[in-house]
């Protein structure tokens, strides 16, 4: 009965429910191009809706940077990944945030949090230094950059930072699936980074429920495909 639950739950809301309606339009429609258009985003919006697909897609973003067992580095920068208009960081950004708080209490080195309001009105960076302040941070340790709206500007605006607190090296905190176009980018500015991925999406052990549809899995992929699509742009 619990299974039964869980199986018309997946299929009754999206992407479930999406992947029905394409079903039943090629199964009703007549015209045979129709039909292979209607069967084909069926299979597309199911298969980056399980777990395992998903897991394939970040295999190679996540696999590219083990984390380090004793990182050293004059200072942790820390990438947004992303906020709510009410102040609250979105769940990337919430597991960079613990991550880089936990280096810097293991290493009390300084903190640069890269972040500005890309979307919204509110800059990441300062949402995610009141957090490191609740925490009992020293606001000393504490440097924003407010100024940045994406993954380039991030790194041009932390070299600026970099420049005036004498940070010759860096411990970059951002999300494993983000890391590769991270790392280029910083490098690319001029600075030596050493790579310290995060918020690890992939699960690797499957179950029955791993093959049903859900949001979360399609959103996860979303971040996934829309990663490569950035790794091609700044590549040229």
């Amino acid at each position: 009965m619990f299974f039964l639950k869980k199986l018309i739950a997946y299929f009754i809301l999206p992407p479930g429910l999406l992947v029905i309606a394409f079903v039943l339009l090629g199964i009703l429609t007549k015209r045979k191009f129709a039909k292979l258009i209607a069967f084909s985003f069926a299979l597309f919006v199911y298969l980056l809706s399980i777990e395992p697909i998903k897991d394939v897609l970040y295999k190679p973003l996540e696999e590219a940077y083990p984390v380090p067992s004793k990182p050293e580095g004059d200072a942790i920068v820390i990438l947004g990944g992303g906020a709510y208009n009410t102040g609250i960081l979105k769940e990337d950004s919430t597991k960079r945030l613990l991550t880089g708080f936990v280096l810097h209490k293991q290493t009390d080195l300084p903190i640069i949090l890269s972040g500005g309001a890309s979307i919204g009105t509110l800059p990441e960076a300062e949402i995610m230094r009141g957090l490191l302040l609740t925490l009992g941070v020293n606001k000393s340790k504490i440097h924003t950059d407010v100024n940045s709206k994406d993954t380039e500007e991030n790194a041009q605006e932390v070299k600026k930072l970099c420049e005036r607190l004498r940070c010759k090296k860096i411990i970059l905190v951002s999300s494993a699936y983000h890391m590769r176009r991270a790392l280029l980018s910083f490098q690319k500015a001029g600075l030596e980074v050493v790579p310290y991925p995060t918020d690890f999406k992939r699960d690797m052990k499957y179950n029955l429920y791993s093959l049903l549809p859900k949001m979360g899995v399609f959103a996860d992929s979303y971040k996934a495909l829309r990663e490569y699509l950035g790794l091609v742009w700044y590549s040229f």
